[in-house]
């Protein structure tokens, strides 16, 4: 039951994502409550905490990129989702495997728009960044959505790549 609701918020989040670059509220905010209440009913306080480690994992780990700018809250609370419903384990391999399709992604786009010498010019103001050396970047939102792609996109296939790897492991 439990994976009939996670399979339709991963497809109703990947189409609004691509179509409208929203994860929308009405979608994650009930899947979580759904996580949470129905865990508690079936396994009491062990199935609560269940839900709820799961939960707060998956916002903690895109918290940061979020406050960075570097996604939307739309995608935070959909991987916290993923962790109300599906558990600790579980939305930690989807995070794993978010960030390795979410890079091949970037790198896929990147190339595709840019030349060689500006994505190594790119890839080296990133470093720095991250560093902790951030120089003022001033950022048009067209050059912005020039370079980015609905992070849902990379969501949903971590979290199928996740499924399939529980039900073959």
């Amino acid at each position: 039951m439990i994976e009939i609701v996670l399979l339709l918020v991963l497809l109703i989040s990947i189409v609004t994502d691509i179509y409208s670059r929203k994860i929308l509220n009405v979608v994650t905010i009930p899947a979580i409550l759904v996580g949470l209440i129905y865990y508690t009913v079936h396994s009491g306080l062990n199935g609560l905490w269940f839900s709820f480690s799961g939960f707060i994992l998956g916002l903690v780990l895109l918290l940061i990129p979020f406050l960075f700018g570097g996604m939307g809250a739309g995608d935070v609370k959909l991987m916290a989702a993923i962790g109300a419903l599906m558990g600790t384990v579980f939305v930690f391999h989807t995070f794993l495997f978010t960030a390795l399709i979410g890079g091949v992604i970037s790198i896929f786009i990147l190339l595709r728009r840019m030349n060689i010498k500006q994505v190594i010019a790119h890839m080296y103001m990133t470093f720095i960044v991250f560093r902790g050396k951030t120089k003022e970047v001033h950022v048009s939102t067209e050059q912005k959505y020039k370079f980015s792609f609905p992070y849902g996109i990379a969501i949903v296939l971590g979290a199928f790549i996740a499924y399939i790897w529980g039900v073959i492991s």
